[in-house]
């Protein structure tokens, strides 16, 4: 499988892979607006012109690595990445009940964040 080249896009809420420059795939995330903080994937997308090529789970792949470097969990709201984690559950650890709880709160109130 070949390596993606992903990037973190913060300040949009992206974490996107780039295959020959352009946007193949991505996952819309928002930051936790609580203590402890976690990162909350709500959506995780591969444009179909790259589909099959594991784009997808590069990216969530990623997500979790990225929040392990931050010391943070991660709350899986999308259906692609809680399956992900279901079947990788050495690289995604759950994260606590409550902070799905208020990912699912803080979601409901800021639409906006999908």
């Amino acid at each position: 499988m070949a390596e993606h080249d992903i990037r973190d896009n913060r300040p949009a809420g992206l974490l996107e892979a780039y295959e020959d420059g352009q946007v193949a795939g991505r996952i819309v995330y928002f930051t936790l607006d609580a203590t402890p903080a976690a990162l909350v994937a709500v959506h995780t997308v591969v444009e179909p012109t790259h589909a099959g090529k594991g784009i997808a789970g590069a990216l969530v792949r990623e997500f979790y690595t990225m929040a392990a470097r931050e010391d943070v969990p991660v709350v899986p709201l999308c259906p692609y990445a809680a399956k992900w984690a279901e079947r990788h559950p050495d690289e995604a650890p759950a994260a606590p009940l409550e902070l799905v709880r208020a990912a699912e709160e803080q979601l409901k109130a800021k639409p906006e964040l999908w």
